[in-house]
């Protein structure tokens, strides 16, 4: 599959401060990329960096085969950005706002109200939309140029849980069209849900990557269970911990064999393990145990 972001070795620094700190991941075309990170990880720096805003200190940056800092003319005509805040005029209504973008394109689409579910705010003033609808009209406008790579900084902030799921849908129907989607989000569900490949960001440097579904499953997983009935936790077959709903917890690297293990305990001893769950570990698991990592 071609690569339609190849970023190596990207640095950036403010002063002492060093951002980046030799960066590196690709993105397949077509492909949903999670860019994940705490506050202050690099994220921000980073799109702001593939999307030409900030040139970097070092390394190498190409978005379908052009660097963002050199051809960047060429390249906005192929990409949609998305960022944390837009400069909306807040008199103008969405009607007017979205036909004032157009005219700087050649071949806009004319839909966009129609599939980020704003066509009922047409005739609204801007600064009278909630900070969700604000979203989704950032979203609309970066859908005008019909662009082959899309970014998405923290794309659903503030929406409701019925716009966040259409928006998801959306940013799918994309990918499926041939659309590759950088996205930058708080949201591990949504990441989760969403990409295929993800790169996690700590401190400057990529301290996780590759696809989502290998990626986790290298994290392992966990068994849970309600706590047996006259079987104290020291007595089970494998390291546990109570939960903070009262259910036992085993993680472990193969959370299968696990189960099995934990079974065949269970049924010499004719003892039942009620509730019984078997799950890979979560992003949001991943997520918390590298920033944990990090921290050592």
């Amino acid at each position: 599959m071609a690569t339609a972001i190849a970023v190596h070795d990207l640095r950036k620094r403010y002063g002492d401060f060093e951002a980046l700190k030799g960066v590196s991941f690709e993105v397949a075309q077509g492909e949903i990329f999670a860019l994940l990170g705490a506050n202050g990880a690099g994220k921000t720096t980073t799109m702001e960096i593939l999307t030409g805003f900030r040139r970097p200190d070092g390394g190498s940056v190409r978005v379908l085969g052009l660097d963002p800092a050199r051809d960047l003319a060429r390249l906005r005509r192929h990409t949609g950005v998305m960022l944390q805040e837009a400069g909306f005029f807040p008199d103008l209504t969405v009607a007017q706002t979205v036909r004032t973008w157009q005219t700087f394109l050649t071949a806009p689409r004319r839909d966009v109200l129609e599939v980020t579910g704003l066509e009922g705010k047409a005739d609204t003033k801007v600064r009278q939309l909630s900070g969700g609808e604000k979203r989704r009209l950032d979203l609309a406008l970066a859908l005008l140029g019909r662009p082959r790579v899309l970014f998405l900084d923290e794309p659903t902030a503030g929406m409701d849980p019925q716009a966040r799921r259409a928006t998801w849908n959306l940013i799918g129907e994309l990918s499926a069209e041939g659309t590759t989607v950088l996205l930058t989000t708080h949201y591990l569900e949504e990441a989760q849900r969403l990409a295929a490949s993800l790169a996690i960001l700590n401190g400057g440097t990529v301290v996780a990557s590759g696809s989502m579904a290998g990626t986790l499953a290298g994290r392992g997983g966990r068994v849970c269970f309600e706590p047996p009935d006259g079987a104290p936790l020291d007595e089970l077959p494998l390291p546990a911990v109570l939960d903070e709903n009262g259910r036992v917890v085993c993680r472990t690297a193969d959370p299968d064999l696990a189960a099995q293990t934990l079974l065949g305990w269970a049924a010499e001893r004719g003892v039942p393990l009620r509730g019984l769950e078997v799950r890979s570990a979560t992003l949001e698991e991943l997520f918390l145990d590298l920033a944990e990592e990090g921290t050592r």
